[in-house]
């Protein structure tokens, strides 16, 4: 039987603490961040991704635009730590909600004419975010007197697989640099870096873009551009 002196034997512990340390460091990173393609979204992450969304859990996610942090509009607490983490009140908060299709979108606004509906379809899936009269239920969802609501319908699958499999929308915020040229985050790597204490798991579906989406006003009823954006409304006007 091997015998170890104690400082041996301690300097032995310290380096099977130091390795399991570092394991799990790298064991958390990988089960943070993880890789969806965007051509194809692998239903088992797109699942793993709703479980985390679930379990009142924030996500980072890619969109037709920018990244987005996002969690289920159903979970009050995780609304909640989203805005700690902008350090917003969520009656100033200025969320979109992400939608699969246009299916539900009646469950969260006023209702809008033919017209409107009709440069809907043709606008989304997009890069627009428009701006609706919130009905009923949207203050009850953001425990706020939030009168509008912004709908999103991505151009990217992952996003809308995401929402398809939780079965609601996701309430979502862009990811924003603090560089005071590039405006919006891009790489998913670096975006995981910053934000890996911050949220539950960051989704890398490549490089996003630094030109988020279009917002629309449509609470007069009409079709007011309030930021432009990557969307060209015109086209579907």
């Amino acid at each position: 039987m091997i015998k170890f002196s104690h400082n041996t034997e301690s300097h032995l512990l310290k380096q099977m603490a130091f390795c399991f340390i570092t394991f799990y460091r790298i064991y958390l990173q990988y089960i943070m961040l993880i890789k969806i393609y965007p051509e194809n979204p692998n239903p088992k992450a797109i699942e793993q991704v709703v479980e985390v969304l679930r379990k009142g859990g924030l996500i980072i996610y890619p969109t037709d635009t920018v990244y987005g942090m996002g969690c289920d509009i159903t979970n009050h607490k995780a609304i909640e730590a989203i805005c700690r983490i902008r350090n917003i009140k969520p009656e100033k908060a200025n969320f979109s909600f992400i939608c699969y299709d246009l299916s539900h979108i009646s469950d969260y606004i006023k209702p809008i004419d033919n017209a409107t509906f009709r440069v809907l379809k043709k606008a989304l899936p997009g890069p627009f975010t428009f701006i609706f009269n919130a009905n009923h239920n949207v203050p009850k969802l953001l425990s706020s007197n939030k009168k509008t609501v912004g709908i999103r319908v991505p151009d990217n699958d992952i996003a809308r697989e995401i929402v398809k499999q939780l079965g609601n929308p996701i309430l979502s915020t862009s990811i924003k640099d603090d560089d005071e040229i590039i405006e919006y985050s891009t790489d998913p790597e670096l975006i995981h870096e910053k934000y890996e204490d911050l949220v539950d798991l960051v989704i890398d579906g490549g490089y996003g873009e630094n030109i988020p989406s279009t917002v629309v006003d449509c609470t007069g009823g009409d079709f007011e551009v309030i930021r432009e954006g990557k969307g060209e409304l015109e086209m579907y006007l």
